[in-house]
């Protein structure tokens, strides 16, 4: 396919007075998705019934291909490519441990632009899931627009992979994100490494809670495009999470490219571990306040469950 100009996948951004959504994609202009109807949304309440889980597969030759799109040379053209101005004070760089398990996620969007997100290996059955938001493995409310060419790099620090690429061969979805854009939470499945290597195996994995109750302090982790660093740099917010709408927020300021990046309760800093209770999935404005993540419930174990039998 063609590709156009990069661009970082951002995250959505939430009107929620009006109930309506702005969905900032890469490579496209901010588009306002119009309320369902009552017939289309009865339709799309029974697709989900007959079958809450969307999967995409990737062919060996399209995963091979991937691998081999995302150079370093290409991997470094988009971040330059893009600058969402100067990174917010609550958004620090994180100068702990190496998180090996967090990374970038690379793909081209649906309008063939290069882009990136964030994602995290978790502890699962095959030892090959990643966690992101489903936004950046498809257009909400658009089943056809997905994402292609997509590669996992953890622990990605300023041009270096120390422990490779994974190029990714599953991607599922809630149907209610493909039918509604609700539920922005994704979890995907890897290959194993050139050496033949499972990635947890090769860089460990953060354990992932379902069904926890609201509350406590959140990590919040992510590459955002913002200046300095430009997605070259993990980093960081903090704060305390609390339930608005049924989802979940903490105080941040941290922007495109984060998205799909871990929040992290428990987490201790000295040693780089948390338990992984949600992904960066919106914000509340082009200068934001508040981060918004997806309560892990049903929905999201399924996800979960499909992704690490796959």
């Amino acid at each position: 396919m063609s590709r156009t100009t990069p661009s970082p996948s951002r995250f959505v951004i939430r009107r929620i007075r009006g109930r309506a959504t702005a969905l900032a994609v890469a490579g496209t202009a901010l588009a306002l998705l119009a309320p369902a109807t009552a017939t289309a949304v009865a339709d799309q309440t029974r697709a989900a019934a007959a079958d809450p889980v969307s999967v995409l597969n990737y062919t060996a030759k399209e995963r091979k291909a991937a691998l081999a799109y995302w150079t370093p040379a290409r991997i470094k053209a988009v971040g330059r490519s893009v600058d969402l101005g100067p990174t917010g004070p609550k958004t620090k760089p994180w100068k702990g441990t190496t998180l090996k398990t967090v990374g970038r996620l690379f793909f081209v969007n649906a309008n063939g632009a290069d882009t990136w997100c964030t994602a995290t290996a978790v502890k699962s059955a095959n030892k090959s899931v990643v966690m992101t938001a489903a936004h950046c493995v498809r257009r909400g409310s658009a089943p056809d627009m997905t994402n292609v060419d997509m590669v996992f790099v953890p622990a990605y620090h300023k041009g270096k992979q120390p422990y490779g690429a994974f190029a990714v061969r599953a991607a599922a979805t809630p149907r209610s994100f493909d039918t509604q854009s609700v539920n922005d939470m994704a979890a995907l499945t890897v290959d194993a490494d050139k050496k033949g290597r499972k990635l947890t195996d090769v860089v460990g994995a953060t354990p992932i809670a379902f069904d926890r109750p609201v509350g406590g302090t959140i990590h919040s982790f992510g590459y955002p495009a913002t200046s300095p660093q430009r997605g070259e740099e993990l980093l960081y917010v903090t704060g305390k999470a609390k339930k608005e709408r049924g989802q979940q927020f903490i105080p941040s300021d941290m922007t495109g490219g984060s998205s799909g990046g871990p929040w992290l309760a428990g987490f201790d800093t000295t040693t780089g571990k948390g338990t992984l209770v949600s992904v960066n999935s919106s914000m509340d404005s082009f200068t934001p306040t508040k981060g918004y993540g997806e309560i892990f419930g049903a929905i999201a174990k399924k996800v979960y469950d499909r992704a690490q039998k796959a």
